[in-house]
């Protein structure tokens, strides 16, 4: 008997999301395949109109000239974090504004809500059912979850 390899095919996918930042709700996100450049196909959901917070926080990976020129068009303030130079010391003008690390927590909490209560694991062909699955049940969970602590806070208060 002669051993075969089989070739299975593997996806993955992103889920850039965009949050509140006093009550935690996630306010839009988009499901991208994996490949795709995070910084050019998430500014949708980075730059959203109906936010009324000036600031953009996010990773190194979304800074860029191209969304540094949009996020100044917009009207925004840039707090896109900036990586440390290779095999030197950080410098002071760049530490500071790194260490806004509190409003990006609160996204890293929103996933890792997803990944350990939810149990999101998205194991599907095709960016429709990724969406599905990982965008819109996982998504609508979490804001439902959020909504009511944040009604139990209300009503305790």
């Amino acid at each position: 008997m002669s051993s075969k390899e089989l070739a299975i095919p593997f996806f993955g996918y992103k889920a850039p999301i965009s949050i509140d930042r006093k009550f935690r709700l996630i306010r839009k996100w988009k499901t991208t395949d994996a490949a795709a450049c995070d910084g050019a196909s998430s500014r949708e959901v980075l730059l959203d109109k109906t936010n009324t917070v000036s600031g953009v926080w996010a990773g190194t990976v979304y800074r860029s000239k191209a969304n540094d020129v949009l996020i100044d068009k917009e009207g925004y303030v840039s707090k896109v974090h900036r990586k440390k130079p290779h095999l030197k010391p950080m410098p002071r003008y760049i530490q500071r504004p790194n260490a806004g690390g509190v409003i990006r927590s609160r996204v890293e909490h929103v996933f890792a809500y997803q990944t350990s209560q939810i149990g999101l694991f998205v194991r599907t062909v095709g960016i429709a059912r990724a969406t599905m699955r990982g965008g819109i049940r996982a998504n609508i969970a979490y804001n439902m979850r959020r909504f009511l602590f944040l009604e139990k806070l209300n009503v305790s208060a």
